[in-house]
């Protein structure tokens, strides 16, 4: 099957790379797998006109629109491998379909590693996030923490103080210097020394943390800046050039979200560390005109 754009990824990523590119006319097919990063969350917040909007929901209505253009396809599958032959890439599928695009939109997101203290994961989206911007509104007002898992995780509790009061674990390992301590200070952050060792609540709620020497602390929400991964094998396979920093790899992109290997956009978390809903349909809308233009001028 021969294709003008094929997105990989149907989240508010690839759901945005796709309109503009439908709208100019274009043929394009979106394959998804359904397992979206945000899935763990019951509502959307700060994106414009759909705040408070579940994140299924959204999706199920770009998606609905985008069936109304003729050039558009879906289909539920993963991409396994893809091979860039001369100026095409020639992309297998793990139900056993090939196809071959003139350019790529890589939209498929990243995983989040969390850390591996329970009640971390079975609370994550809930009251358990990363983002304050996203969920921050609904917990703010009440004592909160921020569990260092890396370098940039001081950065992340200096922040949280205009949502409530906020405390830092450090874990035993994470200790803010310089600088860095100053602005904690200086933003009223209290620094906590003894490790967490468990996330307490019922139901979908957290309520405390438990520390490592029996001392238990009552929070409305804990922060997690989580390392992340990219976990497709597509990323090698095109030899695409990486950026690391603290979180972990992210694919390098010029300013109109155009990989190292040309004819390849990227677009969502997997090229930026600045991540929310808003960014990732920006970036995806960006990225599918680059694309449209990309065919249009033959570049």
């Amino acid at each position: 099957m021969f294709i003008d754009v094929l997105i990989i990824g149907g989240s508010f990523a690839g759901l945005s790379a796709a309109m503009p590119l439908v709208r100019g006319r274009r043929k394009v097919l979106l394959l998804d797998t359904k397992m979206p990063r945000n899935r763990f969350a019951s509502a959307s917040h700060g994106v414009f006109c759909l705040d408070g909007k579940a994140p299924a929901d959204i999706q199920a209505e770009a998606l609905s629109q985008l069936r109304q253009y003729p050039t558009f396809e879906f289909k539920e599958d993963e991409a396994i491998a893809i091979e860039k032959i001369v100026t095409d890439f020639v992309i297998s599928t793990r139900a056993g379909s090939r196809y071959i695009a003139k350019k790529v939109i890589l939209a498929f997101g990243i995983q989040d590693q969390l850390p591996d203290i329970p009640g971390v994961e079975t609370f994550w989206g809930k009251n358990v996030i990363h983002c304050p911007y996203c969920h921050g509104y609904e917990l703010s007002g009440g004592p909160l923490g921020v569990l260092a898992t890396h370098e940039l995780s001081s950065h992340q509790a200096a922040m949280i103080p205009d949502w409530g009061p906020t405390t830092l674990f450090i874990q035993g390992k994470h200790y803010p210097k310089g600088e860095q301590a100053a602005t904690l200070k200086r933003r009223g952050v209290t620094l906590e020394h003894t490790p967490v060792v468990q996330v307490v609540g019922s139901k979908d709620r957290m309520s405390s943390v438990l520390l490592e020497d029996g001392r238990s602390i009552e929070l409305q929400g804990l922060y997690v800046a989580p390392t992340i991964t990219i976990q497709s094998p597509l990323v090698d396979a095109l030899g695409l050039v990486l950026q690391q920093n603290a979180m972990g790899a992210f694919i390098e992109v010029d300013e109109f979200k155009e990989s190292s290997v040309k004819g390849v956009f990227v677009a969502g978390d997997l090229s930026n560390p600045l991540q929310n809903g808003t960014f990732a349909i920006a970036s995806g809308t960006l990225a599918g005109i680059a694309a449209h233009r990309a065919l249009m001028f033959n570049c």
